[in-house]
């Protein structure tokens, strides 16, 4: 089992910055991708940046240039740095790992608990 610890959420107001942090702990062979998604009221949850295990970063149109996904392997952490915030991007963000726990088990999802962010003046 993977499990996954989130932090630094806040209250921040607009144009302010945030930097968010996800552990991952547990029976972890090995990680392929690690993202961060987020979901506001009343609306479906939707990717935020994605950092695959090779390759680029991927990230929502929204926060392209104000926001920057980041791991650390070697601390199965991801991080995302969130400046220039604005009051749309107050939501529940929830970090995602595809990970597996040994080389011939196949990859699965494990979901964060969430930590909230919220913009406003």
């Amino acid at each position: 089992q993977v499990q996954l610890v989130e932090s630094g959420g806040g209250l921040v107001q607009p144009g302010g910055s945030l930097r968010l942090s996800c552990a991952a702990s547990g029976s972890i062979f090995s990680i392929n991708a690690m993202g961060w998604y987020r979901q506001a009221p009343g609306k479906q949850r939707e990717l935020v940046a994605v950092f695959p295990s090779s390759g680029t970063a991927t990230y929502a149109d929204s926060v392209k240039g104000r926001f920057t996904i980041s791991r650390d392997n070697a601390k199965n952490t991801v991080y995302l740095q969130m400046n220039n915030l604005k009051p749309e991007d107050t939501a529940v963000y929830y970090c995602k790992t595809v990970a597996r726990n040994t080389w011939y088990s196949p990859f699965y999802d494990t979901w964060g608990q969430g930590t909230q962010v919220t913009v406003s003046s």
